[in-house]
């Protein structure tokens, strides 16, 4: 699939739109119109490799991401897979550059993927390219909406997470 990129402008500073990139527990809270049944690969979601597993909307197979780079504040990097026995490469870039006024930043993404074989090229069709531009452009509305807001954010955490900090052992 050929890169498609989105952006938009955030009335907030850049380091407090960096964090919410970086963790993926509060991922949900602006994908999940389109990224479904996301479950956190490790008990720390925050920063270098993080990593979730996901499926997007009317899709049979499961995306994986892992956070692999990041320059705070300014863009955050994601590597996954997905297709029939995870062979196609993804990719994910969250930048955040100045924007227009001085507390703000206009924030792009940009998700493409490399399919090797032709078998995996034709089963990408079914990802409509125009679908997920969409969505993403909604994602960035509603990631804009909770960085200049106040709301309380829901965060998605790994089954037993108490448990598994209180037993260190």
């Amino acid at each position: 699939m050929e890169p498609i990129s989105v952006s938009t402008t955030i009335d907030a500073p850049r380091e407090s739109v960096f964090a919410l990139l970086i963790d993926l527990g509060i991922r949900p809270s602006f994908t999940d119109h389109f990224m479904t049944e996301l479950r956190l690969e490790r008990l720390d979601p925050v920063g270098v490799g993080a990593a979730a597993r996901f499926r997007l909307r009317d899709s049979n197979h499961w995306f994986d991401s892992v956070i692999d780079a990041t320059e705070p504040p300014y863009m955050v990097r994601e590597r996954g897979q997905t297709g029939r026995s995870n062979r196609v490469p993804t990719f994910t870039v969250w930048e955040l550059a100045e924007g227009p006024s001085p507390d703000g930043c206009e924030a792009t993404v940009t998700f493409w993927t490399e399919p090797a074989t032709h078998i995996d090229r034709a089963r990408e069709r079914l990802i409509r390219g125009s679908r997920l531009r969409r969505d993403f452009k909604r994602a960035l509305v509603r990631l804009r909406d909770l960085a200049e807001g106040d709301a309380h954010v829901e965060r998605v955490g790994v089954a037993g997470r108490e448990e598994a900090l209180s037993h260190p052992g």
